[in-house]
Order: structure tokens, then sequence, then C-alpha cells
């Protein structure tokens, strides 16, 4: 049996998080992807996964030889692209992920120019508002939106956005325009469940920073659900640049108090720490640089 395949398969295994998974994601058999396993198990000489009908779990032995056959593999990929690459073309699985809303906006416009360039790249995009591990769960590159703290990712930045105070005219018409980050906690509120303040919305004027805790109406684990929430007049929001923008430029947002200037954040590129970045990563990395040179929002 060939090792390379039994790990590959292994791995398989344990990422898809069962056997009927693991088949389908490799295009083989159920009974394949097990035989592939057992016969790997009994050459070791040890139980490398606990199997029930209903679920499975690495032994100590299991999760070890899944962290080593995790490295191995993708040294083995990276040294075929590195190879590939010195053709001048760039191939191999690219997972990236990204934010749903940057991701749908700004990024799905990108991938069939990027393709294009790269033809023998396969690209496997994941939108998500969550923190992912990259590591652990496997992606090359993950475009994140943030104010960066310590990290021991590698990171790129493409391009700032600053967040906004806005609300329609109709809800400013109906309700007053605050003049003061203190009156928001009279203000109808929606809120982004993934903000790092939470409830607690901070801005810097004159006379340094304020602080305000807001009174949520609705609550969204969705940029693009807020706005269309405050496009309908059912409070004020605080949302990025690039997101707003173009209800900013069309007047059917208004901003409040700009004289208040709230976080900046920064959109980076980030990839886990390796000695050798792998080319279809930097080719990525390089092309969304590139093109977000110049943010396509307004500051």
């Amino acid at each position: 049996m060939d090792r390379f395949e039994e790990m590959r398969v292994f791995t398989a295994v344990v990422e898809a998080g069962s056997f009927v998974k693991a088949a389908e994601s490799l295009r083989m058999s159920k009974a394949g992807v097990s035989r592939h396993v057992t016969e790997l198990e009994t050459r070791l000489g040890v139980r490398l996964m606990q199997r029930t009908t209903r679920r499975q779990s690495l032994t100590e032995e299991g999760q070890l030889f899944y962290e080593r056959c995790k490295m191995l593999l993708a040294e083995v990929e990276d040294a075929e692209t590195e190879v590939n690459s010195r053709s001048g073309e760039v191939g191999g699985l690219l997972r990236v992920n990204a934010p749903l809303t940057f991701g749908v906006r700004h990024l799905a416009p990108l991938w069939a120019v990027f393709k294009a360039q790269h033809p023998r790249l396969t690209l496997d995009i994941t939108l998500a508002d969550r923190v992912v591990d990259l590591v652990d769960e496997g992606y090359d590159v993950a475009v994140r939106i943030t104010q960066l703290a310590d990290s021991t990712l590698i990171s790129r930045h493409l391009a700032s956005t600053r967040m906004v105070l806005c609300a329609s005219p109709a809800y400013i018409q109906a309700h007053g325009r605050p003049e003061h980050p203190k009156e928001l906690a009279m203000h109808a509120a929606i809120a982004y469940s993934y903000w790092a303040g939470r409830d607690e919305w901070r801005f810097h004027g004159s006379e340094g920073e304020v602080s305000v805790r807001i009174q949520p109406v609705m609550r969204a684990n969705n940029g693009d659900t807020c706005v269309q929430a405050a496009l309908a007049h059912l409070g004020v929001i605080l949302q990025p640049t690039f997101l707003v923008g173009d209800a900013l430029r069309a007047g059917s947002l208004v901003e409040l108090m700009p004289q208040y200037r709230c976080a900046e954040l920064g959109i980076y590129a980030m990839y886990p720490t390796r000695r050798h970045v792998p080319p279809r990563v930097r080719a990525l990395v390089d092309f969304l640089a590139g093109h977000f040179a110049h943010a396509p929002w307004p500051d």
C-alpha cells in the first residue's frame, strides 16, 4: 500500500469527521477509505481512531500521527507547487476564507480574473464572519478586517476602511439628528453581533475619547442585514465605508456626527507562518494588494 495515499486518506477522514464525507471528498468508496485506515493501523501496530456507529475520535497516537501527516502532506504539496512555479505557472488547491459581505461585494468579482491569470489553480472560497483558525481548519489565506493585534500569522495590509455612524433621512426626520455620542443612548441602534466593543460604541472628538452604551432594537451577525434595516428606517448603524459607501453617495443613508471619528480598520491578507510561502499564496496576496492599492470606497 502507498504510504502517501494512506496518510492522505487518514487525514481526509480526520478533517471530514466521518468516513462517508471523506469518501465523498476523495471520490472513493466508503469501503476503500475504511480499508486504507485499517491497513494503516495494522502496519503501525496502533489504533489511531476510536470508532462507533455514531462518532469517531482520535487516540493520543492518532492525534500525533495526524499532526505529522498534515505537516508532511503540506510540505509535499508546497514542493510540487514550487517546482511547477518555476515554469511560470502556479497550480494546486488554494483555500481562502473571507468575511461574508466583503467577500460578496469586493472579492467575488475578482476570482475569475485571478483564475484566468493562473488556470492551473483550483480555488476553494469560504465566506464566514467568524474568525477561523487557518492552521486547524486548513486555509491557505484569510482576508480579515480588524485592528491588527499581535499574531502568529503573517499579514499584508491591503486597504483601510473607516467605521461610519449613519441613518436614513426618514429616521433622522422622525427621531432627530444626534449631535453628541451620548445622545445615541436614546436612539434605536442596530448592532453588529461580532463588533469587538459589543454594545459600547467609542468615538474620538475634540474632548478625546467618548463612549456610549447603545440600546439595540436589533442585532445581526451580518453587515448587509444591518444596512438593510437602516435603509428601512429602523435605526442608526455603525458600519464600514466599504459597506455603506454606495448608500452614502446616493443619499439613502446620511453620516451622523462626522466631527466624532470612530475606529479605522485595516483589511489584511493573512496566512500561516512558514519558512517557504507557497507560490499560490504569494500570487494571491500580490494580486489582492495590487487590486486594493486604490480602494473603491470613499474614506
